[in-house]
Order: C-alpha cells, then sequence, then structure tokens
C-alpha cells in the first residue's frame, strides 16, 4: 500500500492509498489545503484540529449541496424521461390517425376516379 505525502496548513502529513489512487489523494489532499487556507484567511489560526474540522465541515456541506442538487436534476430527468414517452406515445397514435385519415381519402379519391372514367 503506497503512501503519499501531503501538506495541509503548511504541515506534512502521511498517508496511505491503494495503489494507482496516489495523484488523486494528493488532488483530495489540495482540495482540503485550500479549504483550510481559505479558513484562515477569514478566522485566522485556530488550531489544527479546529480548522481541519471546519474545512471538513465545509466540505462536507458543498457534498451535500451538491448531492440535493443531483437529486433534483434526477428528479427532472426523470420526468422529462416520462414526458418523452408520452410525447412519443402521442405522436404514434396521431401518425396512426394520420395515415387512417389518408388511406380513406385515398380510396375516395379512387372511387371518384372510377365514377369520372366510367
Amino acid at each position: 500500500m503506497p503512501l503519499v505525502n501531503v501538506m495541509v496548513n503548511s504541515r506534512a502529513y502521511t498517508i496511505a492509498c491503494d495503489e494507482g489512487e496516489e495523484e488523486h489523494l494528493k488532488e483530495l489532499a489540495a482540495h482540503v489545503d485550500s479549504k483550510v487556507r481559505e479558513l484562515l484567511s477569514s478566522v485566522g489560526q485556530v488550531g489544527d484540529q479546529r480548522l481541519l474540522l471546519m474545512a471538513a465541515v465545509l466540505i462536507t456541506d458543498e457534498f451535500f449541496e451538491a448531492r440535493a442538487r443531483l437529486e433534483a436534476h434526477a428528479l427532472k430527468a426523470n420526468e422529462l424521461v416520462g414526458a418523452h414517452h408520452e410525447m412519443s406515445e402521442r405522436l404514434s397514435r396521431v401518425e396512426g390517425s394520420a395515415t387512417q385519415v389518408l388511406e380513406e381519402a385515398a380510396k375516395r379519391i379512387e372511387a371518384i376516379k372510377g365514377k369520372i372514367a366510367a
């Protein structure tokens, strides 16, 4: 299991990860570090534990908001799929009706043509 060194709030941390996940872990740690730096600029140095906790809470809040938006989009997508199926069925019925009307009109035209030719 590889070990990855990351920096958060100018402190080095060594974290184990699965093989091939090293770069992803570094990206995640960089995101945590950016949140910690944002907090530092607004609340100042309040201790590593508190900064990391506050960063975790902010990141979790962002995650929950993103998940809620994703769920809302999924519901909307399901509504759109339902509307699409409904419209497809309506279109199919309309096409069937139009075909029937055209066939009846063609029969009438043939009948009139036959009467005229006779």
